[in-house]
């Protein structure tokens, strides 16, 4: 368990190898640190934890007082968020960072569901540090989640919203820095996450963001099975990149 001043408790966090680059992981709407051990996540990458090409990193988040939340006003809901956020930079990626002996490590992140969301705010608002991301069957039009409320921070959390406007600067980090695969099948539960997915992908490729978008059939579905073909498809190319 990591202290967090910005969360105001320990945050379970659990680790797993011995050498490589880092990967972090956003759970999904659970939120549980365990959840890629729980649902087998972990034996499908244990070739790449055994030899040494990658540190995986699995924090739990505040999702259910966030994104999952209905009844707290949505400035609160924001706040939770914006203290997760704070953890993770500045608890979680000095921790990796020394963990690995490499102060200035690129990290991955990945995630399913809700912890695609997740990664990919982390590549569009902090590309210095998570150079590229794996978001699988991911939410990017977050005021579906709100029922359409939205405010400023919720803005800058809801990428189909803020990355239209990007430009300048802003839009320069991101292009030199970061790389985000989007993948999502057509199959059973991806609503709203496949027409997103697509609508983001489209979207990185007019602001020449590198990017990929890997769509996936019919016969595939918003669950565990299809999410462990997925990361064994796309994690190994992308710890070649490292």
């Amino acid at each position: 368990m990591l202290e967090s001043p910005a969360m105001g408790r320990k945050v379970h966090v659990w680790a797993y190898g011995h050498y490589g680059p880092p990967v972090l992981v956003f759970p999904s709407a659970a939120g549980f640190a365990h959840e890629w051990d729980k649902q087998g996540m972990l034996q499908v990458i244990a070739p790449l934890l055994a030899g040494g090409r990658m540190k995986l990193y699995c924090p739990e988040s505040n999702v259910s007082q966030v994104w999952t939340e209905k009844t707290s006003p949505l400035a609160a809901r924001m706040e939770r968020h914006r203290a997760y956020e704070r953890f993770i930079l500045e608890t979680m990626v000095p921790f990796i960072r020394e963990d690995c002996r490499w102060p200035s490590a690129p990290i991955t992140a990945v995630g399913c569901s809700l912890g695609g969301t997740y990664a990919a705010l982390a590549a569009l608002k902090q590309p210095e540090t998570f150079r590229q991301v794996l978001c699988m069957s991911g939410r990017y039009l977050t005021t579906a989640l709100t029922g359409g409320e939205t405010n400023q921070e919720l803005y800058f959390n809801n990428p189909l919203a803020f990355v239209p406007g990007l430009g300048g600067e802003a839009l320069a980090r991101i292009q030199k820095n970061t790389h985000l695969t989007l993948v999502c099948g057509r199959g059973a539960f991806e609503e709203g996450c496949i027409e997103e997915t697509i609508a983001l992908g489209n979207l990185l490729l007019r602001k020449q963001i590198p990017s990929d978008t890997d769509i996936w059939g019919h016969d595939s579905r918003h669950d565990w099975a299809y999410w462990k073909r997925q990361v064994v498809r796309h994690l190994p190319r992308l710890l070649a990149r490292v």
